[in-house]
């Protein structure tokens, strides 16, 4: 069941970086992020209302609320240099930096979750590093200085904090109803978000946001809540160390529409890199 539910997770994400960067593209980006945080709020709770978990809140222990919070503002951090790297950069550039946050995630689960070490999980770990440095163009970014790349420092920094995300997801959801713990979470992760764009002064240029943008960023908003509620669930039920690889593999979705829609160029390499990335994922499923 949770493989499934990884799977799923991965399809709605795919979605995500697709409405978002069309959505982002004439917005601020914490401004977009701090508006599509509220329809995902809106829909994680009216998720815990349908399945009643919200008679259960009193139940959920301070270690839990302390890790979903830790998580929350981790998740905060991925989002906002994700989505700023994500209007400077390509898609196909920015996505494969952030989707290393696989193999950190892989590394912190075996060493602090106690999930062990096996052959299959460290050739995976192999495959989707080499995968992910394949699909980094390093020429274009040396040899264009014309170029803003301050994406490449917002992409890592996104992938540190979306490994941290996940890690203390996984111990903040324990015993805990994943629909609740979702949605506990991204309460944090909007408060965080609102108070950048405040101290930005970002909320004046609301108004300014044309109608499609809004759609696309709505829209962006209610995938990441499909993801987040199918990703956390699967967190809850399966092994960390293979459910965010799986999750990860949106990457396929969203390089394959930069590459036929934004006609964004995909050199040999990169193509070689995803198969990589995408052949030390499945084999985790062994």
């Amino acid at each position: 069941m949770w493989i499934l539910l990884a799977f799923a997770s991965a399809l709605f994400a795919g979605i995500v970086s697709i409405l978002a960067k069309i959505g982002f593209k004439d917005t601020d980006s914490n401004l977009a992020t701090a508006l599509r945080t509220i329809v995902v709020v809106i829909f994680a709770w009216i998720m815990v209302l349908i399945v009643g978990s919200h008679t259960t809140i009193m139940d959920v222990g301070a270690r839990s609320i302390i890790f979903l919070v830790l998580s929350g503002f981790a998740t905060g951090g991925s989002w906002l240099c994700y989505f700023k790297a994500l209007q400077i950069g390509d898609v196909n550039k920015v996505v494969p930096i952030d989707k290393s946050s696989v193999v950190l995630t892989m590394l912190f689960s075996m060493l602090f979750l106690g999930e062990g070490f096996t052959t299959i999980k460290i050739c995976a770990m192999v495959f989707i590093g080499v995968g992910t440095y394949l699909m980094i163009d390093r020429k274009q970014i040396v040899s264009n200085e014309s170029k803003d790349y301050r994406w490449i420092i917002y992409a890592a920094l996104a992938a540190v904090f979306a490994s941290l995300t996940a890690i203390l997801g996984k111990v903040g959801i324990e015993g805990v109803e994943s629909n609740l713990g979702t949605a506990i979470r991204t309460i944090v992760v909007l408060g965080m978000a609102w108070l950048i764009v405040l101290m930005q002064g970002k909320h004046k240029e609301i108004r300014s946001i044309d109608r499609k943008s809004l759609i696309f960023i709505g829209l962006s908003g209610l995938a990441t809540g499909l993801s987040w509620l199918c990703f956390y669930r699967a967190l809850q039920l399966g092994p960390v160390s293979v459910v965010v690889p799986i999750d990860k593999l949106s990457i396929l979705i969203t390089i394959s529409f930069s590459f036929f829609v934004l006609k964004e160029k995909l050199k040999k390499l990169s193509v070689i890199g995803l198969v990589l990335i995408v052949l030390g994922t499945l084999s985790l499923l062994l």
